[in-house]
């Protein structure tokens, strides 16, 4: 390989679309699928159809000027031909934990259904360990007729990025692989070796770069293994921060403290942790190894920090009943434009379950937007009784009592708001002791 005359990219999403972009910007001829008409018109206009992607909406632009970046619904127009097809389609878990293949064995089907030979498949999505090859491979085969490690080949090439930085990213760190053959290992080292450029890492111990792990398995686990550690690390600060708490210790003195020595990297306490990855991939792990009991008790003191945090606002406000208290912030995290397992429904639920009258308040998101999230909007100036901070978006930092008239108690629960800022209001953060 190595000129890739044409490269289909299955999901033109909040990393799907950048991820084309980038491979459109080094030069390649790119199409992408969604299952979105609109989305797939706003690529066409190039106009990037969600907002917050830093460089996205220039590159875009440019990609499509010159020709190089196009967009379609059909399958058939994408796949057959391809020199590459990187599939980034969502994978989600049920509320039980369950990973929910149904999307991404739809895209399967219609990739093998369309596949023609000489194509390299890169699956990007993050799976659980085995999935590559056990579940997408046959679908591929059965769908085409063709046989990977001789017709096609077949990797796992877990993406790495954050939405609102996906170029940086890309461009900061590793781009790891794992294929099902040597020779798809090689095909696709060279490829991503041609669209992508990497920064010097000096504290790296090999070169920036490819780095081929030698199977699709050990690839799948490796972004498991980021994900889940921060989500374990995030699990115990939680209940460092808890301790700390009623024990009049500042746990953010400890961690920093603690921090100072190299071998230390404890996360900062919150009231949620939120987005497709964190919550989500542990739940991935788990379904490959269910005895992993530090993995499943942090996962559930992940999930009750909005119910504790709630806990502070009773605590310290009284009976919530009937109380009107508004949650700052939709988003999983400050200025992004995303409410995947966010925080805020927990919060809400948590509120509601206590008899509060809640609404909700996001600079990102227009009233519309909440309702359609079932969640009732909150026009800054209204009154209120309490309120807790949930996204730490940089607004939130700005905020007085005179912004929210009425108010008696603030809960934060992301550490955005100062309590020299909120005179005559009883102020609490997740993890400070109550002095």
């Amino acid at each position: 390989m190595g000129v890739f005359v044409k490269i289909c990219v299955v999901a033109m999403g909040k990393i799907g679309l950048p991820l084309a972009v980038q491979f459109a910007t080094k030069g390649h001829e790119v199409i992408g699928v969604d299952v979105n008409a609109d989305t797939v018109a706003a690529v066409n206009a190039g106009r990037e159809p969600f907002p917050g992607e830093t460089d996205l909406q220039t590159r875009l632009a440019a990609a499509v000027s010159a020709g190089l970046m196009t967009a379609t619904t059909d399958y058939t127009k994408a796949v057959p031909g391809a020199d590459v097809v990187v599939v980034v389609v969502p994978l989600f878990v049920d509320g039980e934990g369950k990973p929910d293949f149904g999307w991404m064995d739809s895209a399967t089907r219609d990739i093998g259904a369309n596949l023609t030979a000489g194509t390299l498949i890169s699956y990007e999505t993050t799976l659980p360990v085995g999935t590559t090859r056990e579940r997408w491979t046959p679908m591929l085969e059965a769908g085409s007729g063709l046989k990977q490690g001789t017709d096609f080949h077949v990797v796992f090439s877990p993406e790495r990025v954050l939405t609102g930085r996906v170029f940086a990213d890309l461009r900061k760190y590793p781009k790891l692989i794992g294929g099902l053959t040597a020779a798809g290992a090689k095909a696709a080292t060279e490829f991503y070796e041609a669209v992508l450029d990497f920064d010097e890492r000096p504290d790296l111990d090999r070169p920036n770069g490819v780095w081929d792990l030698g199977s699709a398995e050990a690839s799948e686990l490796a972004k498991l293994a980021e994900t889940t550690y921060r989500d374990v690390n995030i699990g115990l600060a939680n209940q460092f921060a808890m301790f700390a708490a009623s024990h009049s210790i500042d746990i953010f003195q400890v961690i920093a403290a603690s921090n100072s020595q190299p071998y230390s990297h404890i996360h900062l306490p919150g009231i949620a942790v939120g987005g497709h990855c964190i919550p989500v991939y542990p739940r991935l792990y788990l379904h490959n190894d269910p005895s992993a009991t530090v993995v499943r008790s942090a996962r559930a003191a992940n999930a009750a920090m909005p119910e504790y945090t709630v806990g502070l606002l009773e605590g310290a406000y009284g009976d919530l009943k009937g109380a009107r208290v508004v949650v700052l912030g939709a988003a999983y995290r400050g200025g992004v434009k995303e409410t995947a397992f966010s925080g805020v429904f927990p919060t809400v639920a948590a509120l509601e379950s206590r008899g509060a009258l809640v609404s909700v308040h996001d600079p990102l998101y227009s009233d519309d937007e909440l309702v359609a999230l079932k969640l009732t909007a909150y026009h800054q100036g209204d009154a209120v009784d309490a309120a807790v901070v949930q996204t730490d978006h940089a607004d939130y930092k700005l905020l007085r009592a005179a912004d929210l008239p009425g108010i008696k108690v603030l809960v934060d629960g992301r550490r955005v708001t100062s309590p020299d800022d909120w005179a005559g209001v009883t102020h609490r953060t997740v993890g400070v002791a109550v002095t």
